[in-house]
């Protein structure tokens, strides 16, 4: 059966679009490290994974009231049915004031700055393959208030995050900075040394009319927290 001069036509705007366009890289916010520091000489250290694939987060209260952190996050999401792909590796250090208010009530403050890189690969069909590598920059800063005891962790916390995406191999994405609000309620269950950790929380951009990559909105991790050198009150 033969097509119509306005079939061709569709045909033809169609096959262009997909030429033409690009695949965006992929903003997924890792896990957000609020530690509840109780006293100096204070580590923790935390393994998680969910909607960021792999976490990884190091504390250390170096006084009674200034404390460092780290946190790495790992990602390779490969779909079953396509090449396509999203990588992603992020490594990120921060310091900060932490009080302790009571027995129990913690307040902190940490500021930082990560850099990473991450692929995205996105199948259009049709024998089109379009991949997108860009260097990850973003700074951090991030209060929070909770808790400390033998028995259970819980803190909220929001980390307000300047993200730049720098393109390897594409010009239609800006490195413009965009900024993020990600409020998170983290609770850590157990006792003492040990303790299951899970965090909820949500990323919401400010200016999402000019951002020109994708983002992952939902904050969702499940993991295990390590604590020595705690001090606890008889």
């Amino acid at each position: 059966m033969k097509t119509t001069k306005k079939e061709q036509r569709f045909l033809y705007l169609v096959f262009i679009l997909v030429l033409f366009s690009s695949c965006s890289p992929e903003y997924i916010p890792n896990m957000v490290n609020s530690p509840m520091f109780s006293n100096a000489g204070e580590f923790q250290a935390i393994v998680a994974t969910g909607t960021s694939n792999f976490d990884m987060q190091l504390g250390y209260a170096i006084t009674d009231n200034i404390a460092v952190i780290a946190n790495g996050s790992y990602a390779d999401q490969t779909n079953d049915t396509t090449d396509e792909f999203h990588k992603h590796l992020i490594l990120e250090g921060g310091v900060g004031y932490y009080r302790k208010i009571s027995s129990a009530a913690r307040i902190e403050v940490f500021g930082g700055y990560g850099l990473g890189k991450i692929q995205t690969l996105e199948d259009y069909g049709i024998g089109g393959l379009d991949q997108v590598d860009v260097q990850f920059n973003r700074f951090f800063l991030q209060p929070a208030i909770g808790t400390a005891t033998d028995f259970f962790d819980g803190s909220f916390a929001t980390r307000l995050a300047m993200v730049q995406m720098v393109p390897d191999n594409s010009q239609t994405i800006s490195k413009s900075w965009n900024t993020f609000i990600e409020p998170v309620i983290t609770t850590k269950m157990g006792y003492k040394y040990v303790k299951v950790v899970i965090q909820f929380g949500y990323s919401f951009p400010i200016n999402k009319e000019q951002i020109d990559y994708n983002h992952q909105n939902l904050i969702l991790n499940f993991g295990l927290k390590f604590n020595i050198g705690r001090k606890y009150d008889l």
